[in-house]
This record gives C-alpha cells, sequence and structure tokens, in this order.
C-alpha cells in the first residue's frame, strides 16, 4: 500500500507531501513514514485520502483498478467538495433538504428574521 500511496502522490496527484499531508491536516514526516513503509497507513486516514482525493478504497488497499472513484454520489458531496465543508456542514444541508414543507417554512421565518 505505501508504493500506491507514493505513486497517488507523486505520479496521479502531482503534489509534495507537505501538500498532500496539508490536504490530509498531517505533517509531511507523517507521509514520509507511510510511504516508505516505516508505518502503517490508518484505516482513518486511509478513508480521508479516499474521500478527499477520490480514490477507490480498494485500489489503495488492495491494488484493484481503477484508481480513482466517479464523480460524487450526490448533491451534497459535489457541494461539500466545492466549498470546502466539513460533515457537520453536510448534515446541515442534508436535514434542511429533508424538511417537510411546514418545518422548511418555520426554518425559513426564523432565518430571515436573523438575517434581516
Amino acid at each position: 500500500m505505501n508504493e500506491r500511496l507514493l505513486q497517488l502522490r507523486t505520479q496521479e496527484l502531482d503534489l509534495s507531501q507537505k501538500e498532500f499531508g496539508n490536504k490530509l491536516g498531517i505533517t509531511s514526516a507523517a507521509i514520509s513514514r507511510y510511504e516508505s513503509g516505516n508505518r502503517k497507513l490508518p484505516e482513518s486516514i486511509i478513508l480521508s485520502i479516499c474521500r478527499i482525493f477520490r480514490v477507490n478504497y480498494y485500489w489503495l488497499t488492495e491494488g484493484q483498478l481503477p484508481i480513482f472513484t466517479g464523480t460524487p454520489e450526490n448533491v451534497v458531496d459535489e457541494i461539500a467538495e466545492d466549498y470546502n465543508l466539513d460533515e457537520i456542514d453536510k448534515k446541515i444541508i442534508q436535514k434542511y433538504l429533508e424538511l417537510d414543507s411546514e418545518h422548511l417554512q418555520i426554518l425559513k421565518d426564523y432565518l430571515k428574521c436573523i438575517f434581516t
């Protein structure tokens, strides 16, 4: 897996260890240890890599092609990616979209009071 991580960063994404690490919220030293095989890549980092860079989990962990997954599965994921939203932001948007018309109107009225 360490070789695929190195391939992903250098050949597919063309990022330095620092740039790659910054996007994942970890240091370039940590990236270096993962790529060299000196440290095992934690599942949480694997999942972050797959989410942030749209990498196929099975490619990263087992070498099964394709390297990248398709586009975001839904509109909320696409919005979150475009606006760099975190999981809480995504949940807010999802729950807003799931509201029935009565509760939606109550929330809109409340937000109007706040913003006007």
